[in-house]
């Protein structure tokens, strides 16, 4: 495919990979962003699909684009800041157009024990919101909520029970120290 130089306003040829630059150094001054969201805007914007992968190649040589360390620093964000579990930020990941071997490696980010623990931190939260409910209701609450954030049925369930286990201590413990007042 032939490229054609395009004219400014002014009447000046404009290079058609310069344009590109031009528009890609625009999109990433917003924001970082994956190549493929980047390679996604530029054919958007009418830049040629070889063009557009030249500019992202030559981005990738220089660091103007990191996909590992983006989609680390997303998985990063996404647990700490929003509680999300590993398959919840692995979906986010793909739907931007990471690959998967960056996908992973970010994914390394967020350990077992990074997961568990905020679970239970989430379904401790819900629990105390949702106190006044029927068990029942608030097992539907916090296993939602967890589940909404990625957590899988194996690890609410379990936190649930064990809220659910403190309560009944709680009442046991508060009932035998009215009784010992009286």
């Amino acid at each position: 495919m032939e490229t054609r130089a395009r004219r400014d306003p002014v009447g000046a040829t404009v290079d058609p990979a310069e344009r590109a630059r031009e528009i890609a150094l625009r999109i990433l001054s917003g924001a970082p962003r994956s190549a493929a969201h980047l390679r996604e805007r530029l054919l958007a914007k009418g830049v040629e699909e070889a063009i557009a992968d030249e500019v992202i190649r030559r981005y990738r040589e220089v660091g103007l684009l990191d996909d590992r360390a983006l989609s680390a620093a997303i998985a990063r964000a996404r647990h700490r800041e929003r509680g999300h579990a590993r398959g919840a930020i692995r979906d986010e990941l793909r739907r931007k157009g990471f690959e998967d071997s960056d996908i992973e490696a970010a994914l390394t980010e967020v350990s077992d024990d990074d997961e568990r623990s905020m679970a239970s931190i989430l379904a401790s939260r819900h629990w105390e919101a949702t106190r006044g409910l029927d068990d029942e209701a608030r097992t539907r609450r916090v296993v939602g909520a967890l589940g909404r954030r990625g957590y899988r049925p194996g690890i609410a369930f379990p936190l649930v029970r064990a809220l659910k286990d403190a309560d009944i201590w709680d009442n046991l413990i508060g009932e035998a120290e009215a009784t010992e007042e009286d």
